[in-house]
């Protein structure tokens, strides 16, 4: 069977198994022939078996009005996996079915492991729009590849950083871009369980092979099938129309309880009110430094700081405290009473009241920790001593609780797992005193990016032995949980909140800057989700561009419709990001603070379009652009000089654009030429 309609289609072997070409606009993207799937069983001691469909003994093919049915069997272990193809406009939808016969849990079934052309700055002709921290446009795998970002395969012990819906994938698709148009691939599932979507180059040549999994969900023995479609989408345009398609669907199935910004009566006053961040630590000067206190603490001694970056603004400010805990700074889950003591952190919060300012602080997240690795004082020894705490940690397969993986230069300890009572009960009794403060912000689950669950495998929590949707369904218990006990204190986690979570993590630590390192930042997450949630710029930790990008960076956040952040070492100067170390290399405080009250200004002018509007596709336009160098990275950015977002209210268009420059910068939109003042934002009407 082949799909040639409009010159473009995905071709069939179903006898043999393969998948045999890919063609858009007439000519093949596909690299190579692939497997229409590939299956993982895994054993109750961890051993694993992956099955082709290359390497079925039978096949059986029906044909049908609207598809075709082929059931693949006489494997090695007694499985047999049915394949449904059904043909749509512009493309397919699949499902898949696994009868298992074995004692074997089907772990996941990979569906259409496509193998793609290589990126073009690497002799290909493609582009991969990656859902990845807030999205991605993907046009030279090398950059990944040797970066600590690169491709990972999702397991036990967690990996953070893999490419995991949900989790630092905000969104359950990809789409490969080339020529005028490209290729989407996405999973339309309700349930919005835990599913990796992936690429990476698998020769010298750096074809790109997709990688999609589909996580069960179940026990040894018991079968599977997906009871949503994957969908493939040929489709024209940029990757704007390629994420049109994830957000059509979106928005006809939107998760249980999320409302608009504009409806939801839970959202505090100064959500709309574009604040901006303030955030330093209270001891120390960067992550890894001697836990002693700084020139920040007392905590009342940032007030200065606040009033200056008010008045030069016009701006309320959330101060977000870093290294406040009164344990040790990132030593989940235990954090009260702050450090200094309750009376000086309420004097903060009390004259930060008065002044109509916000506070906020930063925890880790769901890791329990034995040892601080910064703070060599606390520790929670005398606590594991009792052996049944170690039921409320993730564990493998086999039984075994291994030590986490995260953050391990700050602590070491173990991983929390949510569906377990007794890690519920850790995590509640930990967080319950955070909760009675009433601050306005909790950044909650620093490290559990996008609010992700953590992979378990244990037979002692009540949970399949099997990642799958039931860690969707337990997160989001427990966050809900989280959000009735926190009532007005807004929570969020690091990265924007993947899917599932929006709707209890309403405003988070962007992580846009980590696209970086392996591609170009493109603002998917404020294109599909910004009439539901806003999240702010982030402490742009681990950013790899120099001072000289931060304006840039201010405007990248704006433009999507995010808050900024000014992080503020303790001598007082606001820095390029978070654990900056080389402080000769910073921001210019007074075209920081010129440019933030222009961005103020316009956004309150434009205040209800800018909030409570739908991200729609921009119109063409042309600017200059200006390249950043890493030379310690040896790398380069090269980012456009003037920014630009469309919104859309009411039957009202508007785009803007947004000069980060010191000078001023012409473009050409349409049969309009607009020059833009220094630091300034323009509108036009559309």
């Amino acid at each position: 069977m082949a799909l040639e309609k409009n010159r473009q289609g995905i071709g069939f072997d179903f006898q043999k198994g393969l998948i045999s070409s890919v063609v858009f606009d007439g000519r093949e993207i596909g690299a190579k022939p692939t497997d229409i799937f590939s299956l993982r069983l895994t054993d109750k001691t961890g051993k694993t078996i992956d099955l082709f469909s290359r390497d079925a003994r039978k096949v059986q093919v029906n044909e049908g009005a609207k598809g075709t049915t082929a059931t693949y069997s006489g494997f090695l272990e007694d499985v047999a996996v049915t394949v449904f193809v059904f043909e749509e406009k512009n493309g397919i939808n699949v499902r898949f079915s696994v009868k298992n016969a074995t004692d074997k849990i089907v772990e996941h079934i990979e569906p259409l492991p496509l193998i793609l052309k290589p990126f073009i700055k690497n002799g290909g002709i493609g582009r991969m729009l990656f859902p990845y921290n807030e999205g991605a446009l993907v046009e030279n795998d090398d950059l990944r590849s040797t970066s600590h970002l690169k491709h990972l395969e999702p397991k036990y012990p967690t990996v953070t950083c893999c490419g995991l819906f949900p989790g630092m994938l905000c969104s359950q698709f990809m789409a490969y871009l080339c020529g005028n148009g490209g290729l989407y691939i996405g999973a339309h599932d309700e349930l919005r369980g835990p599913k990796e979507i992936d690429y990476y180059a698998i020769d010298e040549a750096k074809n790109i092979q997709t990688e999609i999994r589909l996580y069960s969900g179940k026990s040894y023995g018991e079968d599977f099938s997906t009871d949503f479609d994957m969908v493939y989408r040929f489709f024209e345009g940029d990757w704007q129309d390629g994420a049109e398609i994830y957000k059509n669907w979106f928005y006809e199935h939107l998760p249980k309880g999320l409302k608009k910004v504009k409806n939801n009566d839970k959202l505090p006053d100064w959500y709309t009110d574009f604040p901006i961040i303030l955030t330093y630590p209270v001891r120390g000067y960067h992550d890894m430094d001697e836990m002693t206190e700084n020139e920040l603490f007392p905590y009342i001694n940032i007030l200065p700081y606040v009033d200056k970056f008010s008045k030069a603004t016009g701006a309320r400010i959330m101060v977000l405290l870093m290294h406040w805990e009164g344990t040790a700074p990132w030593a989940p889950p235990y954090v009260f009473p702050p450090f200094g003591g309750e009376e000086e952190f309420d004097k903060l919060f009390h004259a930060l009241k008065e002044k109509g300012h916000l506070l906020g602080v930063y925890c880790s997240g769901f890791s329990f920790t034995e040892q601080s690795n910064v703070l060599p004082s606390y520790d929670c020894k005398e606590i594991l001593k009792d052996k049944e705490i170690f039921r409320a940690f993730c564990a493998g397969r086999d039984g075994k609780v291994l030590r986490s993986t995260v953050c391990e230069g700050q602590r070491s300890g173990y991983d929390i797992c949510v569906a377990s009572d007794k890690g519920r009960e850790i995590l509640d009794e930990a967080y319950q005193p955070l909760f009675d403060k009433k601050l306005d912000y909790v950044q909650i689950l620093d490290q559990n990016h996008g609010g992700s669950q953590l992979f378990c495998y244990s037979n002692e929590h009540n949970h399949p032995p099997c990642v799958g949707d039931w860690m969707t369904t337990e997160m989001k218990a427990l966050l809900d949980d989280w959000n009735a006990k926190a009532e007005k204190t807004l929570l969020g986690c690091e990265s924007a909140a993947s899917e599932p979570f929006i709707q209890n993590l309403l405003f988070s630590d962007n992580r846009f800057e980590l696209t970086h390192f392996i591609g170009k930042a493109v603002p998917l997450y404020s294109y599909l989700y910004h009439e539901f949630v806003h999240n702010f710029m982030g402490n742009q930790v681990c950013n790899l561009l120099p001072a000289a990008s931060y304006l840039y960076r201010v405007a990248y956040s704006f433009a999507a419709g995010d808050m900024p952040t000014l992080v503020l070492n303790p001598k007082g100067y606001i820095q390029s990001y978070w654990g900056q170390r080389d402080l000769g290399d910073l921001p210019v405080e007074e075209d920081v603070l010129t440019f933030l009250k222009n961005l103020r200004d316009f956004y309150m002018e434009n205040r209800d379009i800018m909030c409570f509007g739908n991200r729609v596709k921009t119109t063409r336009y042309t600017t200059g652009e200006i390249t950043y160098r890493n030379d310690l990275y040896a790398r380069s950015y090269t980012a456009e000089e003037v920014l630009t977002a469309a919104y859309e209210l009411d039957g009202r268009k508007m785009q803007i654009f947004v000069n980060y420059n010191k000078e001023p910068k012409t473009i050409e939109c349409g049969e309009k030429t607009i020059t833009l003042d220094p630091f300034s934002v323009v509108k036009i009407e559309l």
